[in-house]
């Protein structure tokens, strides 16, 4: 298992490497000076601002400015953010762990639900409850999660008074009420990626089910005497499971684009409205440095998706 995963690791370096470079490129090209403020500022004089840029090597070519900034990366100097004042890697990591708090949240609510729904969804197909869950699976992946999230925002915070619908850090309560707080805060962005989320895997669920419970060894292990329930979770179930793994995997990015509007919605001080905000303010250290982790974290979801692979089905071998 070591040398698999020491291997997926190796793979995945030059895929970090072109989608560093590929980022670089279109970020330098892109229009905007991260200077630009700098140098409309007359209390700046020129020959300070021409230092400056020349200390972060903004004048210099697009190729030396990449090798630059990936051997930087390399030990542990990811850039200076110009509009925070402060260093990028500090930036993100004070809001990476909210970022990651509500993604995991979701993903979690999502599986939660999709698994047991699109399981018993196809253990009776064209019922009464397949045919509601299809219906709401249709509809929860139909509504974008910016329209969602202003309609739970109408009826739980402005209608029922009963949620916050402004994310904060700064929750003046201590002990087991802090707790409190920071479950009722993040109800609904968590509600609002799970459930969209939620909806396409019940569907995926429900169609892997229906694909696994007609093939022979299920047949067999019923004529076998053995229960339902057991042949559905321990013989169906279980390799059914395995494009679900994929399609999570392949839908990380995706996740972390919803969160980044729902951030914007609900003033979740995460890294994906960092992303935002600097992007309308040009800081471009700190755009690439976010992006650049989004994409680590896609490679490290795909990583583990291979790894539960292994684990669900003994017929792939991890070596």
């Amino acid at each position: 298992m070591s040398q698999y995963v020491l291997r997926r690791l190796l793979i995945a370096i030059p895929s970090l490497l072109g989608i560093s470079l590929v980022l670089f490129i279109v970020l330098a090209l892109a229009p905007g000076d991260p200077f630009s403020e700098l140098a409309t500022n007359p209390n700046v004089p020129p020959e300070v601002a021409a230092a400056l840029r020349t200390k972060f090597g903004l004048d210099d070519p697009i190729y030396l400015r990449y090798l630059h900034w990936i051997t930087a990366m390399l030990q542990g100097d990811w850039g200076f953010s110009f509009v925070s004042r402060m260093n990028v890697d500090t930036l993100i990591l004070q809001r990476l762990p909210t970022t990651l708090y509500v993604i995991g949240s979701a993903q979690l609510l999502a599986l939660m639900i999709a698994i047991p729904v699109g399981v018993y969804a196809a253990t009776k197909p064209y019922s009464i409850f397949d045919q509601i869950a299809n219906t709401l699976a249709f509809i929860g992946f139909s509504l974008p999660t910016f329209f969602t999230g202003l309609l739970f925002i109408l009826l739980f915070s402005i209608t029922l008074d009963w949620l916050p619908f402004v994310y904060t850090t700064d929750i003046k309560a201590t002990g087991f009420r802090w707790v409190i707080e920071q479950v009722r805060q993040a109800i609904m962005p968590v509600m609002v990626l799970g459930l969209f989320q939620a909806a396409s895997m019940t569907r995926f669920v429900r169609s892997a089910m229906l694909d696994v419970i007609r093939l022979d060894y299920v047949t067999t292990a019923r004529a076998k005497g053995l229960g339902q329930a057991r042949v559905i979770v321990k013989h169906a179930m279980r390799n059914a499971l395995i494009p679900v793994v994929t399609l999570v995997a392949l839908q990380m990015p995706a996740v972390f684009g919803g969160a980044i509007v729902t951030e914007q919605i609900f003033r979740i001080p995460g890294i994906g409205s960092l992303l935002i905000s600097s992007i309308l303010s040009n800081d471009t250290p700190v755009v690439m440095a976010v992006t650049f982790v989004f994409a680590c974290l896609v490679v490290l979801f795909n990583l583990i998706a291979d790894v539960l692979y292994g684990w669900l089905d003994p017929r792939i071998s991890l070596r």
